[in-house]
């Protein structure tokens, strides 16, 4: 294994050598499509790879899978949801930035789909997962970037500006408020307005009994909830699908907990009201009429930011990336042409 490694090192640093000596050559490759030029015995040295380059995390013990998609100054990094779902329904994003001149990077967190899933229950918690942010954006080399997180990944996000405003030159906040109590306020009471009276006491049943693996639990849940407060699409996106069949639902349990609509995971204390003052990044924060967040508490939250704007997007839920599309690229893309 070590002599066909080194055997490939070489013959890749020859081949990139080659690329970069040939003008016609190099102008074709473009920056996106070498991984590395120098070996670093994950990636193949000076081989087209489509965007697609694996970075160390956890101090080089496990590698991410990340993907570069066009070319451009400002640099978005794009922190998925979940936690423990997949970049998947992100690829949306490769509709509307590279066209507009953004270069857009989708990673799977570690744990899920393409990235290493290690078995080591101690790597879910959020001070490991921001670490693991720094490590991608150093490994891909990117700096004044702006890094867009969306639910799941927008609590990375919040902690990232916290911890390495230096790095930032913009920060989405997509679809996530600043603290779980007003999540859960907000999620069980479209549960208890939006559900029919039989149903919402079936389901009450079957959460007091913590039976959350009943097969009528996540029936009523996706055909009577989720279709209107998380994707308000009929069929739902391929993408999306995708997302939910490469969840890794160990490591949703373990941080969020056994359902949408309590948090008894790792993530149930996790607030950060008190400390957005501190956020002087300049800030679009994102939200929907039919969202999972609360749309007031997204403006409360532009209010309390020293250099940030909300905007709602009427028509949309949880991913309005996906239905309400108009009003939420109209929003993102003037945000990122201001930064």
């Amino acid at each position: 294994m070590t002599d066909r490694r080194d055997f490939l090192n070489a013959t890749g640093a020859a081949a990139a050598v080659a690329l970069t000596a040939t003008p016609a050559l190099a102008a074709q490759r473009g920056p996106s499509d070498i991984a590395t030029l120098v070996p670093d015995g994950i990636n193949p040295v000076g081989v087209r790879t489509a965007g697609v380059r694996l970075i160390p995390v956890v101090g080089g013990k496990y590698k991410v899978w990340t993907k570069r998609v066009g070319n451009g100054a400002t640099k978005v990094l794009l922190l998925h949801g979940g936690p423990a779902f997949s970049h998947e329904y992100l690829e949306v994003m490769a509709a509307f930035l590279p066209e507009a001149g953004h270069e857009i990077y989708f990673y799977d967190q570690l744990g899920v789909n393409n990235s290493d899933q290690p078995t080591d229950a101690s790597l879910w918690t959020v001070p490991r997962y921001l670490q693991e942010v720094e490590e991608v954006r150093r490994g891909l080399g990117l700096d004044k970037f702006v890094l867009f997180g969306h639910s799941w990944g927008g609590v990375l996000a919040i902690e990232y500006a916290l911890k390495h405003p230096e790095a930032l030159k913009g920060l989405v906040i997509s679809n996530m408020v600043a603290g779980m109590q007003a999540y859960l306020k907000r999620v069980n009471h479209l549960k208890e307005t939006l559900l029919p009276a039989p149903l919402l006491k079936q389901i009450n049943a079957l959460e007091q009994a913590k039976d959350f693996e009943n097969p009528a639990y996540a029936q009523i849940i996706m055909a009577h909830l989720y279709s209107k407060i998380i994707c308000r699409l009929d069929p739902w996106p391929d993408a999306l699908m995708r997302s939910f069949k490469h969840m890794n639902k160990d490591i949703y349990v373990q941080m969020q907990g056994p359902s949408e609509f309590e948090v008894s995971g790792s993530l149930k204390d996790w607030d950060r009201w008190d400390r957005l003052k501190e956020i002087r990044t300049r800030t679009l924060l994102l939200g929907a009429e039919h969202d999972t967040m609360d749309p007031n508490d997204i403006r409360r939250m532009a209010q309390m930011m020293p250099n940030a704007k909300a905007a709602i997007c009427p028509n949309g839920s949880h991913l309005a990336v996906w239905d309400d599309q108009a009003a939420y690229f109209g929003h993102l893309l003037r945000f990122l042409a201001s930064v």
